[in-house]
């Protein structure tokens, strides 16, 4: 007996759908994704189990301290002639040819430093101290030529004095940092036309603050540190004490430390020559001076 398959109902299906409209199988549900455990949590007040924590291996050991205000990049140090090798050694052979042997006497050290004047001038000076002198020479590091050198010897110094750099309130200049303020001859007070004259020379003290190549080289971080340029001179100043005290002053130089006032008020021209370097010997783009 046949069977009429045409007749044959199944369940839940449309004799009027085909294989080809069928709507395709989406295929299993994608799993969502799970965030990684961040393990336990730490409670707080309690240490961290060092067998679980990462060891983030030696603390870096910090170098010593620098001002980076004082510290000029590289495309500004080249410019210094003083940095030209040989240029140093060469000004010190000249120094030595203008010593006296008899009223200087050997040379002991030697500084790189820039001295600031009563009117806030700065300037590219040596520092010579001798067991009888302190010269504060001015070089030309670009003519590799000694222009002036002043002695002040060393029994004659009153005071040394190391403090923070500073201005009267209302004074247009600026200055900032610490400096060294030898002082000599106090019987002596300076007239009031030098005090008023940016280049006079008689005055009885200078400042000195250190010279901007210093950390430019291992020799001249050496030779422009000014705190062992201080002690340098206290100990040659108490030596010559001893060997030629001077009529009242027989216990020596006093060495102190407090505020460094520079007695300038309004400094225009202080303030054109420290901002465009004018006492340094420079490479000036074409010329150097």
């Amino acid at each position: 007996m046949a069977m009429e398959l045409d007749k044959v109902e199944f369940p839940g299906w449309d004799p009027g759908e085909s294989d080809e409209t069928a709507a395709p199988d989406p295929g299993p549900a994608p799993i969502p994704k799970t965030a990684p455990d961040p393990g336990l949590a730490p409670v707080p007040g309690t240490a961290p189990d060092p067998k679980t924590t990462p060891d983030p291996g030696p603390a870096p050991v910090p170098g010593p301290a620098r001002d980076p205000g004082t510290v000029l990049p590289k495309s500004r140090l080249i410019r210094f002639f003083v940095l030209r090798p040989g240029t140093f050694e060469n000004a010190l052979t000249d120094i030595r040819a203008r010593m006296d042997p008899q009223v200087d006497g050997e040379l002991q050290s030697s500084w790189l430093v820039t001295e600031v004047d009563h009117w806030n001038q700065e300037g590219e000076r040596i520092a010579a101290i001798t067991e009888r002198s302190l010269l504060i020479c001015k070089y030309d590091f670009m003519m590799l030529s000694l222009q002036s050198c002043r002695r002040i010897p060393l029994n004659y110094i009153d005071s040394l004095v190391h403090g923070t750099l500073t201005l009267p309130p209302h004074s247009v200049s600026r200055r900032e940092g610490q400096g060294l303020r030898v002082h000599w001859d106090k019987l002596r007070e300076a007239p009031f036309t030098s005090r008023w004259n940016p280049w006079s020379n008689d005055i009885p003290y200078t400042t000195f603050i250190e010279h901007p190549v210093k950390g430019a080289t291992e020799m001249f971080t050496s030779k422009c540190q000014l705190e062992m340029f201080q002690a340098q001179l206290a100990a040659a100043v108490q030596r010559a004490y001893g060997v030629d005290p001077v009529p009242g002053r027989a216990n020596g130089a006093l060495i102190l430390n407090r505020p460094i006032v520079i007695d300038t008020y309004v400094g225009l021209i202080s303030l054109i020559s420290n901002q465009n370097k004018l006492g340094y010997s420079l490479a000036r783009g074409s010329v150097g001076f």
